[in-house]
């Protein structure tokens, strides 16, 4: 199998105007995540919001049709990289978790009033989201067949009961896109932020500070939606999140791989610079060995991206490759931001650089969209059923 990794002039040119609002107009923000409970104040987004248009970055995941800069998965893993070098730069350029996963559901799935009802405002900005399927236990989980909170049809309306937790962005969202069991699967709705029968009753209290709108706990009592609400077919909810759940668990990988390069590139500078035993600490063998595991990490972490990437672009599922990027880079992006604080001790530890808090912000990344343990267990079972067919264990392609 032939892959296509070439990066063409457009996206170059596209990353390196990426990277200088990142480091010019966002960055200097970042301040704002000390006094935060969840994400930057609506007032610093709506800003930065703008100054993203104004430098052409806004909305790379986007149709162009709705205002977005309409990229194939190839050009994001470029784009999403640069942008995640600040904590803040996703909801920025308006490319962060949930928005975009639910942009592409949206673009593929909704009809066409849902589509400018609920598409047209999320490209915007003008409105965020959320994705409730996470349910306390015994609910669904990382095992989604446990899906506990029901839709039953009442005339012309359907009926929504239920809790949900760790919904990314409930608090304050414009609308939530709900996976509720029907009677004979599972089911997405579109749930306005203001239906009486839906209300965040917390914010739970996560070591992450960076999503804007928190993890919130959120209950669903006698929540009527109309059936015009109802998004895709009834019945075909679990299909349809496929749809959204492996590109989206890629940009996560993408994005995340940007704070871990912010961390290497931060701590390989105080290496440099930093005087020790009559050198340099960028001098000293075991600091050049973490130096470059971190460099080794890396670049592993993009080649996995990028091949998911490609096959996403080809039509694939992908899900195969999407769960070996997602179980790799979570991990060698929290080991390279590690290193980066061991190299850059106590200051590594401290808020005057960036790395204490991607630290912080990362690790949660090895559960959310999957534990690493998950995806390891459905590799395997992909890779034992094609041994049973009579193909290689890695030939999935």
């Amino acid at each position: 199998m032939t892959y296509d990794f070439t990066v063409d002039e457009p996206t170059r040119e596209l990353a390196t105007r990426v990277r200088s609002f990142i480091d010019a107009t966002v960055i200097p923000h970042e301040t704002v995540l000390s006094s935060a409970s969840h994400g930057m104040p609506d007032e610093l987004r709506s800003e930065l919001q703008a100054a993203a248009r104004a430098a052409g970055v806004f909305a790379p995941t986007a149709p162009v049709e709705y205002g977005g800069l309409g990229l194939d998965h190839r050009a994001i893993s470029v784009i999403l990289e640069e942008s995640g070098r600040s904590l803040l730069g996703p909801a920025a350029m308006n490319c962060s978790a949930p928005d975009e996963g639910n942009i592409l559901l949206l673009e593929k799935v909704a009809t066409t009033e849902q589509k400018a009802d609920y598409l047209a405002p999320l490209c915007a900005g003008t409105i965020r989201s959320c994705f409730a399927m996470t349910e306390p236990s015994p609910g669904a989980g990382a095992d989604p067949e446990m899906l506990s909170t029901t839709a039953t049809r009442d005339g012309d309306d359907w009926v929504i009961n239920g809790r949900k937790w760790f919904i990314t962005g409930a608090q304050g969202a414009g609308f939530s896109i709900v996976m509720a069991k029907t009677e004979a699967g599972a089911t997405m709705f579109l749930v306005d932020g203001d239906n009486p029968g839906m209300r965040v009753e917390r914010s739970l209290h996560t070591m992450d500070v960076s999503f804007s709108g928190g993890h919130g706990y959120v209950v669903f009592e006698d929540c009527r939606v109309p059936a015009d609400r109802v998004l895709g077919q009834v019945d075909e909810g679990f299909r349809y999140a496929q749809v959204r759940l492996g590109p989206a668990r890629l940009t996560h990988c993408m994005r995340w791989l940007g704070a871990a390069r912010r961390a290497h590139e931060v701590a390989v500078g105080y290496a440099a610079r930093r005087p020790m035993f009559g050198a340099t600490l960028g001098e000293l063998g075991m600091a050049q060995q973490m130096i470059a595991d971190n460099e080794i990490d890396i670049a592993a972490s993009r080649a996995l991206i990028w091949q998911a990437a490609w096959a996403l672009d080809q039509g694939k599922p992908a899900r195969q490759e999407t769960s070996i990027a997602k179980t790799f880079v979570a991990e060698a992006a929290f080991r390279v931001t590690d290193r980066a604080m061991q190299l850059c001790g106590g200051s590594g530890i401290i808020d005057e650089l960036p790395i204490a808090r991607i630290y912080q912000d990362m690790r949660p990344f090895r559960i959310y969209d999957g534990p690493s343990e998950v995806h390891r267990w459905s590799i395997a079972r992909r890779s034992v059923r094609h041994a049973e067919a009579g193909r290689l264990p890695g030939d999935w392609m």
